[in-house]
């Protein structure tokens, strides 16, 4: 659990005041009003109370829960549908000029609903005890996936704990990815990702860093912001002595060497650190993957995506020059999905690399093989479609 300091939810039930942990991986503040609530409540009357910032602590059979979120989600798409956002989408599938200039304003419209759909779908709430057990009818063993996904809770001071279903079913589904792993056929290997830490679900990318040819002198390499590991663990496959592997993130530095254990990869150091490795030599190559969109994490699940002000981008371009050895390169992997939102123009991002003082030696080019990029119902389809992930290959001036 990565609160730095512990909340508490309480509410009335049979004339009694409860006490129980607050958890919230999204970031949501304990709920001010709680109505107790079973398999007697209509979805509609769920609607609403969660429409009118009313939390329900669930009190019925466990699969009902997740059948009454279900309802829940399907009146908020049926709200949505009928709002401005149908016709933004519209406008921004037809491929005129005037639909393109409006693609900013739909990708922060569509922020701003996806949030306000968490907050809604977030006021169904379960209890669990100090064992993360669950009470209900008919519920699952969650345990051991919650004990992985939020920490121990303190049995000796805790009776209880509350969190919302969704931050329970991200748990169980989390739970699933580290059990069976993320296959990356072109490595004939899995990655096993950890709750937090972003899948590698599309590793399209995998294949430039396969193609590009590494620099003729490449005894020390560092993977900055290494995630789940996928990175490094290319650079010690394809023969590199020495690989050294920073993130800031507990949750990714657990994931990242579990994976490395797993493949006995005793070329590769894991360092926590702010981007760049401390007491560590010169690199003759440097990788990074950063988020790839330059707006503002609401929590952090979403870091690995959003990078507010590009500082991440900013932060390993401009420490560059200080730990690449001489005739290194930096490898930078990045989507143009920015470009296509208008977040970002590619001169801006351009003068990035020269304001650091790099210039760009040659770069790689890979087509979107996700599902996204070919549903033309997301009212991003037009961008998405036109996404290309590139690996820059940057070197000193």
């Amino acid at each position: 659990m990565l609160q730095t300091e512990k909340q508490y939810v309480q509410w009335q039930e049979n004339e009694t005041l409860h006490n129980a942990v607050w958890l919230s991986e999204s970031n949501h503040m304990p709920p001010a009003r709680i109505v107790l609530v079973d398999d007697t409540t209509t979805a509609d009357d769920a609607y609403r109370l969660a429409c009118e910032g009313t939390s329900l602590l669930w009190r019925g059979d466990f699969h009902n829960a997740r059948q009454l979120l279900q309802a829940l989600g399907r009146r908020i798409d049926r709200t949505n549908e009928r709002s401005e956002l149908r016709k933004m989408k519209k406008a921004a599938n037809k491929p005129n000029a005037a639909s393109v200039q409006g693609i900013p304003n739909l990708f922060h419209q569509q922020r701003q609903l996806q949030a306000q759909r968490s907050r809604i779908l977030s006021r169904l709430l379960l209890e669990l005890d100090a064992n993360y057990v669950s009470q209900l009818r008919r519920a699952p063993d969650v345990s051991a996936a919650c004990t992985a996904a939020f920490g121990p809770l303190d049995t000796a001071m805790d009776t209880s704990c509350v969190l919302s279903f969704r931050d329970l079913q991200g748990a169980l589904g989390a739970a699933g990815w580290r059990e069976k792993g993320v296959p990356i056929d072109s490595l004939g290997l899995s990655i096993f990702p950890h709750y937090g830490v972003f899948a590698p679900t599309r590793h399209e990318y995998v294949q430039l860093l396969l193609d590009a040819a590494l620099p003729d002198t490449c005894d020390v390499a560092y993977d900055i912001g290494t995630g789940t590991g996928l990175l490094a663990i290319i650079l010690a496959q394809r023969g590199v002595p020495q690989v050294i592997a920073t993130d800031l993130n507990p949750r990714a530095l657990a994931c990242a060497n579990e994976n490395f254990t797993r493949l006995e990869l005793t070329a590769v150091q894991l360092q926590k650190a702010d981007l760049y490795p401390t007491d560590a030599p010169l690199a003759n190559l440097i990788v990074c993957n950063p988020p790839w969109l330059p707006a503002k994490p609401s929590s952090s699940l979403e870091y690995a995506v959003y990078d507010a002000k590009s500082a991440m981008l900013r932060g390993v371009l401009q420490g560059a020059k200080q730990h690449l050895a001489e005739h290194g390169e930096l490898w930078l992997i990045m989507s143009d999905l920015a470009e296509h939102l208008q977040l970002r123009t590619r001169d801006e991002l351009l003068g990035l690399f020269a304001d650091a003082g790099l210039s760009v030696k040659y770069r790689l080019d890979t087509q979107p093989k996700h599902g996204r990029s070919q549903d033309d119902s997301d009212p991003l389809h037009v961008a998405r479609s036109a996404e290309v992930t590139s690996l820059w290959c940057l070197t000193l001036i």
